[in-house]
C-alpha cells in the first residue's frame, strides 16, 4: 500500500523526530510504502543528513521543502502552493492509495488531491487549529484579515471532516465535541483517537544506568540530593510560565529544590519570569538536550510539572511531554481541562490536578508530595504504555490503513 504523508512540521523540528518520524519508521517496517513530503527550517540543515540515512535505511522517501516565515499569511500561502504542485506530481508518478495528511495545512493539500485523483484521504486533524489561533491570540480579531482566516478554516475544517476517509483527534474529548458538530445529519463521521505517542524503549527509566545518571546531573549542575522539579519543552504561547513560578515559590517554602528546564527556548525568557518572581537564579537550571538525551535529564527528576492555558480549544490537546515523563515513571503536577490529561493521570494514579491557580490549590499540592514520590512507577509507566505506547500507536494507524484499503 502507497501512502502520501504530508506535514508542516518539519522532520527536523523537536516535534517532527517524536511526533512524526518515529510514527512513519515504525509503518514502514510494517511494509507500508511511504513517502514523506515536509517543509523544513533552514536553521536545522545540519540534521537533514542524519534523518535522511534513518528513512533511507527504511525504504521511506522524503521530499522536504523549503519552510518560508515572512511575509506571514502569504509565506503560508506561498508554501501552500509549493506543497500542492509536489503533491500532484508525485501523486501521478507513484499512484498512492492513501494520502495522509497532519493538520489542516496538509488538509488543504490532502482534500484537493482526494478529489482530484480519487485517493483515500485521512484527515489527521491533532488540535482545532483555527480556535488554537484564536485563543492564543495569534490570530487577533481585531483584524480583518484574522477575522476572515478563522472563517475560512472553520469553513475547511467542516469540509475536511465531511471529505475525509477517515479523521484522527488526539483525545475523547475532542471526538466527543466533533460528534456534536452532527457534520452530515444522519451520519456518522469516521474518527479515531490516537494521542501524542512515546517511545518507550527510548523513554525507559530502566535502561538509564546509575553512571549516566551521575553524567546527567553533571550536565544540569545538581547533585544528587537536590530535590528537582521539571519542565520539559516549549513555554511559549499556552503554557503557564508563571503560573509554574508561583507553585515553585510555595514548594520552596516546604524543601529546598532546583527547578530545572528542559527546552531549545531562551533561557533569558525563563529567568526574567524568575526574577519578577523573586526567585533566585541559583536554584533555575535551563538545559538543552537532542531527543536521544531528554531521558537521561528526565531520570534525575523528581517530579514533573506543566500548567497549560485551559481553553475552549485544549480540549484537543495531547501534550507530546505527557508520554515521555509517565513512560519514565515520574508524577506530574498539571492543571485540569487540558484534554484527556487529568482523567489519565488519575487512572495513573500518577500525580496532583490543580483546579485553581492560586496559593491554596498550590500548598495543598505540595503537603501531598510526600505521598507523590511514593507512587507506583510501574503503574505510572504501564497506563502510559496503555495510552500513549508509539508501539499501539503505528497498530491504531495500521488499522485505518487497512480499513481503507478494504481489508477489514
Amino acid at each position: 500500500m502507497k501512502i502520501l504523508y504530508i506535514t508542516y512540521d518539519g522532520l527536523s523540528d523537536p516535534l517532527g523526530q517524536s511526533q512524526v518520524l518515529t510514527y512513519l519508521v515504525g509503518l514502514a517496517k510494517r511494509g507500508y510504502n511511504v513517502t514523506i513530503i515536509s517543509t523544513e527550517k533552514k536553521s536545522a540543515k545540519s540534521l537533514f543528513g542524519g534523518i535522511g540515512e534513518l528513512l533511507k535505511n527504511n525504504n521511506i522517501s522524503w521530499h522536504p521543502i523549503s519552510y518560508t516565515k515572512k511575509p506571514q499569511v502569504l509565506s503560508t500561502f506561498y508554501d501552500c502552493i509549493k506543497l500542492l504542485l509536489l503533491a500532484r506530481r508525485l501523486t501521478r508518478r507513484d499512484h498512492f492509495d492513501i494520502i495522509h495528511c497532519r493538520s489542516y495545512i496538509p488538509g488543504l493539500i490532502g482534500s484537493h488531491i482526494k478529489n482530484r485523483f480519487g485517493l483515500k484521504f485521512i484527515f489527521d486533524m491533532r488540535g482545532f487549529y483555527a480556535d488554537e489561533r484564536i485563543d492564543g491570540r495569534i490570530w487577533k480579531q481585531s483584524s480583518l484579515l484574522y477575522r476572515m482566516l478563522y472563517k475560512f478554516f472553520k469553513r475547511e475544517e467542516q469540509k475536511f471532516l465531511a471529505n475525509a476517509d477517515y479523521t484522527i483527534c488526539l483525545t475523547d474529548r475532542a471526538k466527543n465535541e466533533i460528534l456534536k458538530w452532527k457534520i452530515i445529519p444522519g451520519q456518522p463521521i469516521p474518527i479515531k483517537v490516537i494521542p501524542c505517542c512515546a517511545d518507550m524503549d527510548n523513554f525507559d527509566p530502566s535502561g538509564i544506568s546509575v553512571e549516566q545518571k551521575g553524567k546527567y546531573r553533571e550536565k544540569a549542575g545538581v547533585i544528587e540530593t537536590d530535590f528537582i522539579l521539571m519542565y520539559m519543552g516549549a513555554i511559549g504561547t499556552w503554557y503557564m510560565l508563571d503560573e509554574m513560578f508561583d507553585f515553585f515559590k510555595r514548594l520552596l517554602i516546604a524543601r529546598p529544590a532546583k527547578f530545572m528546564f528542559i527546552t531549545y527556548d531562551n533561557p533569558e525568557n525563563i529567568l526574567k519570569v524568575a526574577r519578577k518572581k523573586g526567585i533566585e537564579e541559583s536554584l533555575i537550571r535551563i538545559v538543552k538536550a537532542k531527543h536521544d538525551e531528554v531521558p537521561g535529564f528526565l531520570s534525575i527528576s523528581d517530579l514533573a510539572i506543566f500548567f497549560i492555558k485551559p481553553l475552549y480549544s485544549k480540549m484537543a490537546s495531547s501534550p507530546a511531554k505527557q508520554g515521555e515523563i509517565m513512560s519514565m515513571g515520574i508524577p506530574i503536577i498539571c492543571n485540569s481541562n487540558i484534554g484527556d490529561s487529568d482523567r489519565i493521570i488519575h487512572e495513573a494514579d500518577g500525580g496532583m490536578i490543580i483546579r485553581s491557580f492560586n496559593n491554596e490549590d498550590y500548598d495543598y499540592v505540595v503537603s501531598q508530595i510526600p505521598d507523590l514520590l511514593l507512587k507506583s512507577k510501574d503503574k505510572i509507566r504501564e497506563t502510559a504504555k496503555h495510552y500513549f505506547s508509539l508501539e499501539q500507536g503505528v497498530r491504531h494507524y495500521s488499522e485505518v490503513y487497512e480499513l481503507l484499503a478494504g481489508k477489514k
